[in-house]
């Protein structure tokens, strides 16, 4: 069944609404997934994933989510339910709201604001709660062509991919930091040049008295 439900903008990652909820101590787990699916949200506003319908495997739950002029619709089912109806029911959340005007839209600046849509979704979370209604039943053999074009990914491996990611930029940032125990690139740049010739000249001058030392050495 429907379990968490998320709309995003894309431009900035700001999730916009996620339906009326009903949190008791049975359901009070979810919680961590809908951090997960507000991860993933994250995610494709960076740019790190570019498909623009995905399921992400995640445990006994999947987490499907369709992007359309600018905005992401995420929902979290159990990995049981079917994908197609998963989708339709992004699809119809979609259509809702292109109805909205888009600059309300874009002049949302508080998470989870956007009140309107949340009884829509209440609504449609209702109707795909049973599968086996007819009106379901119909969409599941409607469109199952849909689902070769859907990418299928592993949350642990966007989780892998984000972990590599931090680890390369703190690479990339580590050499400037080392320039700084000179003070300022000018005493960097005099460090640089003279060091060379100064380790030169003191190994030269130790080969030196060492070489003497063997001389008095063989005289004696």
């Amino acid at each position: 069944m429907v379990k968490v439900t998320i709309v995003g903008r894309v431009s900035d990652g700001l999730p916009l609404a996620r339906g009326l909820r009903y949190w008791n101590e049975e359901n009070v787990y979810l919680s961590r997934y809908t951090q997960q699916a507000e991860f993933i949200l994250q995610e494709i506003s960076r740019g790190a994933l570019k498909a623009s319908m995905m399921t992400i495997l995640i445990d006994h739950h999947c987490i499907n989510y369709l992007i359309e002029n600018g905005v992401v619709y995420i929902v979290l089912c159990e990995s049981t339910y079917p994908r197609t109806l998963a989708f339709h029911y992004l699809q119809d959340i979609q259509k809702e709201v292109e109805k909205f005007d888009e600059t309300l839209l874009r002049k949302i600046t508080n998470p989870y604001s956007f009140v309107k849509l949340d009884g829509i979704i209440a609504n449609f979370s209702r109707q795909y709660t049973d599968t086996r209604t007819q009106v379901n039943l119909f969409k599941l053999h409607d469109n199952k062509k849909q689902e070769l074009n859907i990418v299928t990914e592993e949350m642990c491996n966007i989780f892998q991919r984000k972990r590599n990611s931090e680890i390369m930029r703190r690479l990339a940032v580590t050499p400037q930091l080392e320039s700084t125990i000179w003070c300022s690139p000018r005493l960097e740049v005099i460090a640089m040049k003279w060091t060379p010739i100064l380790v030169t000249g003191i190994t030269s001058i130790a080969l030196l008295w060492v070489s003497l030392e063997l001389q008095e050495g063989c005289i004696i």
